[in-house]
């Protein structure tokens, strides 16, 4: 395993990216299988891969992440339905993660936010599209948050074990008083746990730039739905446990930078 570890550090910073992310879009592949069957009840493990409309057994020839998609541009060889494009962006965005991820950081740091990544790419797909943070997702992706400060003290056991409680507890209350306040549901409990979970990966005296670097992204989400002519009120829902997962990879890239700016983080 270390000589296998040691050679991949040894590769050009191009190739060990190309690496992450022709390992990305395969998780990516298997990612957006999952936020597509899961909701609806069905595995993404077990079976045959089929077409969602016809439901006709995938080849090989319809199973290469990408290139299948773009080769058939983007429907079903069978009955020619339009492919959910959710199959492209998942493939994309994991494949990206795998490449900054390989490409950035010395191997098994870089394999282990790689998989960080991936499993904030798969909550923030179910909540945009479902409003959905399952307890299977994020609980062991705070264990594992845990794990990764244990073998790497960046950010230290203790300061992970804290960033995890306060992540909780800032969104679990902020709930409490907006439902207190308005009288209806203003942050789902998967936020809550998202946010801990990312306390756990990166410590927390990182919270508040998750928080505003997501809060940002949110703002920047309805201003465009409002450029776009699409009515947003008070009442309207946003995935802000989406919001989350996209600023909280950036900063988990670019916590070395960040604490070399900002001392003692």
């Amino acid at each position: 395993m270390n000589a296998i570890t040691e050679a991949v550090a040894a590769l050009p910073m191009e190739l060990r990216a190309g690496l992450g992310f022709l390992l990305g879009v395969i998780i990516g592949s298997y990612l957006a299988t999952l936020a597509i069957r899961w909701p609806k009840g069905q595995g993404a493990v077990t079976g045959r891969s089929r077409c969602d409309a016809c439901g006709t057994k995938l080849g090989p020839r319809d199973l290469v992440p990408l290139f299948s998609f773009l080769l058939n541009r983007g429907r079903c060889r069978r009955c020619g339905v339009r492919i959910d494009p959710l199959h492209l962006v998942a493939e994309l965005a994991a494949g990206l993660v795998g490449a900054l991820a390989f490409a950035l950081h010395p191997v098994l740091v870089g394999l282990a936010g790689a998989i960080f990544g991936w499993g904030l790419v798969a909550l923030a797909i179910l909540d945009i599209r479902h409003f959905w943070l399952p307890d299977k997702l994020t609980m062991p992706l705070i264990a594992l948050g845990f794990a990764f400060a244990w073998a790497t003290e960046h950010p230290s056991l203790s300061d992970s074990l804290i960033g995890a409680t306060a992540g909780f507890f800032a969104l679990f209350l902020v709930g409490i008083a907006y439902r207190l306040i308005r009288g209806r549901e203003g942050l789902g409990g998967g936020d809550s746990k998202l946010l801990a979970a990312i306390g756990a990966w990166l410590g927390w005296t990182m919270l508040p730039f998750v928080l505003l670097l997501a809060s940002l992204t949110g703002l920047f989400a309805i201003l465009a739905a409002r450029a776009r002519g699409e009515p947003v009120t008070a009442i309207d829902r946003f995935p802000f446990g989406a919001f989350l997962a996209v600023a909280a990879w950036p900063l988990w890239l670019a916590r070395d930078a960040i604490s070399a700016i900002f001392p003692g983080l």
